[in-house]
């Protein structure tokens, strides 16, 4: 397995960012795709790739979290399959096959129509993606392992995967990450490396907001889970569980750093190679 970071973790500008990764050691960056991403031309994505190449960097995924559009509204969906297949393009140019993003919560019953939306409109996405040699990566976290299984088996396209990030897994919906890769082994294509602490159980639904097929938001009873991001190492993520199964299903890809929180995310950064370098 290879460590990579996610550039916007630094909160620097992306020439120093790269700079300071390779100081650090790690061997690829994941690009976040900010709005102005999409205006960006050729020469422009070439210029951003030879940066990270210059610095020895493999660009290791790209997030394609920049549209508010959701998969299983009816009336927006199309808009968002219209931003993917920008994002794809970015991705293909800044030379990597994999385009992480959040699709929203997936409800737990097959015969949801928000369901069957996303299933139809992620479809179409998971094409974009695989007639470009790309992958869309479902990220983890809104959602128990086997309820997002059910929806890339209903998708049933190359074009799909997951990033399995254990701290959302772990902090949002109590799932262990050893357990997430034992139900979704075959669909990870990358992965966040990321730690958090479960304060209290709730509904993931309340945090990330399950909208209906019309785009208003369903009411959830159940609390809202509450839960801390820190450092790698200080959470409840069962690391050496969860590294090992990696190692069982065969995955040699990046376990990427990303830190939301905290207020010294260079130092985080540097404790997470650290970390994972002892751990694979």
């Amino acid at each position: 397995m290879k460590i990579g970071a996610l550039d916007c973790s630094l909160k620097k500008p992306l020439p120093a960012t790269l700079k300071k990764f390779q100081e650090m050691g790690v061997q690829g960056v994941q690009i976040f795709t900010a709005p102005e991403y999409l205006l960006y031309g050729k020469e422009r994505l070439s210029d951003i790739r030879k940066m990270c190449a210059d610095c020895g960097l493999v660009v290791s995924a790209v997030c394609g979290d920049v549209a508010w559009s959701h998969f299983g509204v009816e009336a927006e969906w199309q808009d968002r399959i219209m931003v993917h297949e920008r994002v794809v393009d970015i991705a293909c140019q800044l030379g990597t096959k994999v385009i992480t993003t959040h699709i929203g919560v997936v409800p737990d019953d097959e015969a949801d129509p928000v369901f069957q939306m996303m299933v139809k409109s992620i479809r179409k996405a998971a094409e974009i993606s695989a007639a470009q040699g790309t992958c869309i990566a479902v990220e983890t976290g809104p959602e128990k392992a086997e309820t997002l299984l059910k929806l890339l088996e209903a998708v049933d396209s190359k074009g799909l995967g997951v990033n399995l990030d254990p701290a959302n897994l772990w902090m949002v919906s109590r799932v262990e990450a050893d357990h997430a890769v034992r139900v979704l082994g075959k669909y990870i294509v990358h992965t966040h490396a990321k730690d958090g602490i479960s304060y209290s159980a709730g509904s993931a639904a309340k945090v990330y907001g399950l909208r209906e097929i019309d785009g208003t938001l369903r009411k959830i009873d159940e609390p809202r889970p509450k839960y801390e991001e820190v450092a790698l190492g200080d959470g409840g993520v069962k690391w050496d569980a969860y590294i090992a199964e990696l190692k069982k299903i065969g995955y040699d890809g990046f376990l990427t750093i990303e830190r939301e929180a905290g207020d010294n995310p260079e130092g985080d950064i540097q404790k997470a190679i650290d970390f994972l370098k002892a751990k694979i």
